[in-house]
């Protein structure tokens, strides 16, 4: 790879972009090497968004990433790519610049899902967060002052809700599910990440969506017919992988439009097939499911900080032909609001079982194991750090099929 004429590009300039571009000089790549990214902004680190950013404890300019200084990559920032010619091995740009790949990045990462309306969304007053500038745009929003309608109650809006009573606002979150988090970790936890919310001053709307944003009187309705005022209102309904600039180019997308990719994330063609000279990192790539059984998809978008980073150098070495990584990585992933260092491992939304270790709401501690057919597939802390270890070395064992299945007696709760 290291001897073709032409370079390897990086398409998405994220964490996973620059990730992988690091690991290939890494593994000892020594051609060119190109990063295209559609922000005009260098490379920068998304989580702080939600959370120092919005509160104030650190500027925007200080989440961006460390470039190394012996990367020898050329920059292309504030371009888009529109589609991928494989046959020419060739990414179009939307200024019409075609970029020529001996070996092919796909790391364009995903946009925060949009509105679905009724309406179009108007000038003011309603936001996304996804990037820098929505962050500062959002940061200037709160600052104006309440009162604040967060649309949705997963990781995303529970930590604009948390940001925003930080700084003394009325927060309502609304939200479809029964409980906070409930989609990613389960009624039991989202019960307690509910309470923690609530007794933070937040008025929790489950089992209801945003009908229609605020009008002319600053109150937006709900879906069980209520009025809630709203001078700022933040959509977090989540996201959707950046591929429409994929769609006729042969390669399999998942039904949310993910990538399909093998579990060297490798990407695969409309047949199936392995693509030896693309690879796919981070919020774009559906790898085969880490815990693959009756009733779950062949792949799986995780959507997580650590898919990047745990990745980055499976994928180079599988562009460049090296073998594949020892171990599997275990997912993972992280929220801090309210107080509450939410930290995961494994797929607790594979479970079928959850079994509650620890719940002492008054101290803020929690600790939930995820089973799957007696296999330990997740686990969960809250303020218990700590105990993640022993969780993800269990969790490892059972990708590798090594872990025995138990049946506890002790389970307490059920997941849907």
């Amino acid at each position: 790879m290291s001897r073709t004429p032409d370079p390897i590009v990086v398409v998405g300039a994220g964490l996973a972009g620059l990730r992988a571009a690091t690991a290939l000089r890494g593994l000892g790549y020594t051609g060119r090497l190109v990063l295209v990214g559609d922000e005009p902004d260098p490379p920068y680190d998304r989580p702080p968004l939600s959370k120092e950013v919005l509160t104030g404890r650190v500027p925007v300019s200080a989440t961006e990433l460390p470039v190394p200084a012996d990367l020898d990559a050329r920059l292309v920032l504030g371009r888009a790519a529109v589609r991928l010619d494989r046959a020419g091995r060739t990414v179009l740009l939307d200024d019409g610049t075609a970029l020529r790949y001996g070996g092919l990045v796909i790391a364009t990462g995903s946009s925060a899902a949009p509105w679905p309306g009724p309406g179009a969304l108007p000038e003011r007053g309603v936001h996304l967060l996804r990037g820098r500038r929505d962050a500062a745009a959002l940061r200037e929003a709160l600052l104006a002052g309440g009162p604040v309608l967060v649309a949705g109650a997963g990781f995303l809006g529970g930590e604009v809700a948390s940001a925003a009573r930080s700084m003394g606002l009325p927060v309502t979150l609304a939200d479809p599910a029964g409980s906070p988090l409930e989609a990613a970790v389960g009624p039991m936890a989202g019960s307690f990440v509910a309470a923690v919310q609530a007794a933070a001053g937040v008025d929790l709307r489950m089992g209801a969506t945003v009908a229609e944003l605020p009008d002319r009187d600053g109150s937006a309705l709900l879906s069980d017919g209520s009025r809630v005022a709203a001078r700022t209102v933040v959509l977090a309904l989540g996201a959707r992988p950046n591929t429409a600039w994929l769609r006729d180019s042969g390669l399999g997308l998942a039904p949310g439009g993910a990538l399909l990719c093998d579990g060297r994330r490798r990407a695969l063609d409309h047949r199936g097939s392995a693509v030896p000279d693309i690879v796919a990192l981070g919020d774009v790539a559906a790898p085969p499911h880490p815990f693959p059984g009756p009733g779950a998809p062949a792949h799986l978008a995780l959507g997580h900080w650590s898919e990047a980073v745990d990745h980055a150098a499976a994928a180079a070495a599988a562009l460049l032909g090296g073998a594949p990584p020892r171990e599997p990585a275990v997912p993972s992933f992280w929220s801090d609001q309210f107080g509450l260092r939410i930290r995961s491992v494994g797929l607790p939304r594979a479970a079928d079982l959850a079994e509650v270790l620890e719940h002492d709401l008054p101290d803020r501690r929690l600790e939930v194991v995820y089973r799957r057919g007696g296999r330990t597939v997740g686990a969960l802390t809250v303020n218990r750090t700590s105990r993640l270890a022993a969780h993800r070395r269990r969790i490892a064992r059972g990708l590798t099929g090594q872990e025995v299945r138990t049946d506890s007696g002790i389970a307490i709760g059920r997941l849907p």
